[in-house]
């Protein structure tokens, strides 16, 4: 749940787990995710909030129609229950959008005499440590470094701060947020502000092009990848975690809570395919910043949500980790490694903005000009090794990967400069991409195993491509392609998953299957004829989903385990593009 300035996650007994605060890559209120300490034990200082029901013997929870508001329902062992409705509030609000760090909880009294306790136990910075709290009549403040927090609340706040149980009678209200009076009354105040965050979210969806097969888990990924992105600048997150492992006890567990080109990239498309193009205004803008400021062209891989370049890598050493797997990771040394792909992934994300119409602000020839920098850059470096989209810590190669990616920067460069009457430009770029595909199918291609190697050195397999087909580089009649895919599927199929790859990387051999491989994987089936066995794969992916319809961004291919940081953009993205290339057309249903 969030509101694209604040999120949580929160687990099946609904309590708030993850949160960050103030942006989603900043300091943890409720970092229990990442640490072992039991929930039952009365030494676990701080990390989450969870609203408990006496006598507990069933709960369920389902989403509110196309909105981020969970309803958790809970009923005891004398049949009482309890709705628990959780929303960070989002609305239009004075001729903008309202989406303050702030998370509000409502308790329902459903049936019988339900008697709770609240526990709300937030944390600052990277640590457990008890936070200094003080308390008015109906307000609890919290000394949090990162920002001072209040909850206000109709419940008995004596009983509230001590943790006391207490019976539930009429509907209780609590609003956490900045650490400010809350200045009108607060049941009518929460009421509307569920009301108006409901048509709000309900507004954004109805605007979408949605397929008409498989709309709910298109929704559901729509509404999160959404989320996913922080609204102030436009940048779109990886996920909204840190440090949950690949798969137990791996040590990749890294910290995803920051904006790395290609993920955005592959989101806005996603979204775009539907119809969501205020993600897309939104990114650019982010964007058009982050090429303003590169030296020469010149663009790293990964940045914070404010646009900041360094993210220098440490460890929580007050956490134990998911499952105490440690540890658990803040920054991301990546920013400091050449991934050409990168200048690929800027173009592509910036074309659209000289055809598109429907755009509140269309792209002009300054707007060309600076992308022609980043063009540079990529023919420049499209023959040269980097450490490849997988980020390998240890190892460079010319990736086949990137040298297309920067191969579809020229090629897309040459479309903008023909829509915008440029043609000695259009020229100058149509020249440099022949060239350089040329190049890539020479240096890429093994005669012997009849299939193009990841890399212009060795002969090695990667899922990634399989995306030559999404960049319009080969198409799925190619030959060569399809000899390609056949080699990819004997050397990193196992069952319904794909690896990444197959070849030791910094950690070891891999284990569990990279979610978006796996829908590449459907895509390139789909365009290569095999469209039944595509859906069988959609379909058993689809059932892979969390309760809550999400993904990760790992699976265990034997036991169907999720690992890995979570909510992943990379794996929703999946869900919308092979939902949208594998739906029926709306006509048939006319």
């Amino acid at each position: 749940m969030g509101n694209c300035q604040a999120s949580a996650l929160v687990d099946d007994n609904a309590r708030f787990v993850w949160a960050c605060i103030p942006r989603v890559d900043g300091d943890p209120i409720f970092p229990a995710l990442v640490d072992n300490t039991p929930f039952d034990d009365e030494q676990k200082a701080g990390g989450f909030w969870a609203i408990d029901l006496e006598n507990c013997t069933s709960i369920s929870q389902r989403y509110m129609r196309n909105a981020p508001v969970l309803i958790t329902r809970k009923i005891d062992a004398s049949g009482s229950a309890i709705d628990i409705i959780d929303f960070a509030p989002r609305y239009r609000r004075s001729g903008r959008t309202y989406r303050p760090n702030a998370f509000v909880r409502i308790v329902r009294a459903v049936t019988g005499s339900p008697r709770i306790r609240v526990r709300l136990r937030p944390a600052s910075g990277w640590t457990l440590d008890k936070v200094a709290r003080s308390y008015g009549s109906n307000h609890i403040s919290y000394d949090i470094e990162a920002m001072p927090m209040r909850l206000s609340t109709n419940a008995p706040i004596g009983l509230v701060n001590q943790e006391n149980p207490f019976r539930v009678e009429r509907d209780l209200y609590f609003f956490l947020g900045p650490d400010e009076s809350f200045s009108t009354a607060i049941e009518p105040e929460l009421e509307k502000m569920l009301d108006d965050t409901l048509n709000e979210w309900r507004g954004w969806v109805r605007g979408l092009a949605t397929p008409p097969e498989y709309q709910e888990a298109v929704i559901r990924a729509a509404i999160t990848l959404k989320l996913c992105q922080h609204e102030d600048t436009g940048a779109i997150v990886a996920a909204l975690t840190t440090s949950i492992p690949e798969h137990a006890d791996s040590g990749r567990n890294w910290d995803y809570r920051y904006c790395w080109v290609r993920d955005a990239y592959y989101t806005v498309e996603a979204l775009n395919r539907i119809g969501a193009l205020d993600v897309l205004e939104s990114y650019l803008e982010y964007l058009r910043n982050i090429v303003d400021a590169s030296e020469g062209g010149n663009v790293q891989p990964l940045y914070d949500v404010r646009g900041n370049a360094r993210l220098e890598e440490g460890e929580a050493d007050g956490l134990s980790g998911y499952r105490g797997m440690g540890p658990v990771r803040v920054g991301n040394a990546a920013y400091s490694q050449n991934q050409h792909d990168a200048y690929g992934q800027i173009v592509l994300s910036s074309v659209q903005a000289f055809i598109d119409r429907r755009l509140m602000r269309m792209s002009g020839i300054e707007d060309f000009e600076s992308l022609e920098k980043v063009g540079d850059r990529a023919f420049e470096l499209y023959d040269q090794p980097d450490a490849g989209l997988w980020e390998l810590r240890t190892k460079s190669h010319v990736h086949t990967y990137s040298a297309v990616m920067c191969w579809a920067a020229c090629d897309r460069l040459a479309n903008a400069a023909r829509e915008l009457g440029l043609p000695d430009r259009a020229d100058h770029w149509r020249e440099r991409a022949d060239s350089m595909k040329a190049h890539i199918l020479e240096a890429a291609w093994r005669e012997d195993s009849r299939a193009l190697s990841a890399t212009f050195q060795g002969d090695m397999r990667d899922a990634s491509l399989l995306q030559l087909l999404d960049l319009r580089f080969l198409d799925g009649s190619d030959e060569r392609f399809q000899s390609t895919l056949t080699a990819l599927e004997k050397a990193l199929r196992r069952g319904d998953h794909m690896l990444r790859y197959d070849s030791e990387d910094d950690f070891g051999m891999p284990e569990t299957a990279f979610t978006v491989c796996t829908f590449w994987l459907i895509e390139a089936l789909a365009q290569s004829g095999r469209e039944e066995e595509a859906k069988h794969l959609f379909a058993d992916m689809l059932g892979r989903r969390t309760p809550a319809g999400l993904l990760s961004e790992d699976i265990d291919p034997v036991s169907g385990e999720l690992w890995g940081n979570y909510p992943q953009t990379y794996s929703l993205v999946g869900i919308i593009n092979c939902a949208v290339l594998l739906s029926k057309p709306w006509s048939e249903y006319r």
